[in-house]
């Protein structure tokens, strides 16, 4: 453990790990023309795809916990670059739905794979991506992202407790 890591809080940890990731990230895909935020955009619709979805913004917000205001924006500007379409929903004309274009889908494979490369180096002290130990890990971290936060929850808990 770093010194810097000594004595520090779980919310200290999980924000240094999250903003070390997004570095490692966008360092690692600036060269394909991508930030992180837009790989996790095309990485996710690309999964979407995947499945047979053809999602809405909205449901690609949902899924990346990205505001649906940004992903609009970042859809933007990688249809922008002729990586994806925006096209209305047939069945809702108030919804649009995301595709990547042949050019997006070749541009998000080869950062998939060198975001891949990324995960295995962070995961390695826990002994790979395929260990049990990061099992683990996997699942705590889908544990705290269930949990509930509500930044106004605590002051009516204490104001509960002034009356």
């Amino acid at each position: 453990m770093s010194k810097a890591s000594e004595g520090a809080t779980p919310g200290f940890l999980v924000w240094r790990l999250s903003t070390k990731w997004r570095v490692a990230v966008d360092r690692a895909v600036t060269p394909l023309g991508l930030t992180h935020a837009q790989y996790a955009l095309v990485a996710s619709l690309y999964g979407m795809q995947r499945s047979g979805l053809r999602p809405s913004q909205r449901r690609l917000a949902d899924h990346t916990g990205l505001e649906p205001l940004y992903v609009s924006k970042l859809a933007r500007t990688l249809e922008t670059a002729g990586l994806l379409e925006r096209m209305r929903d047939p069945h809702d004309p108030r919804a649009v739905q995301l595709a990547l274009t042949d050019q997006g889908r070749e541009v998000t494979q080869r950062a998939i794979k060198v975001v891949h490369g990324l995960l295995q180096q962070l995961l390695e002290p826990l002994g790979g991506l395929d260990s049990p130990r990061t099992r683990e890990f996997t699942r705590d971290l889908a544990i705290l992202l269930d949990a509930p936060l509500d930044p106004f929850a605590m002051n009516s808990e204490s104001d509960k407790e002034q009356s």
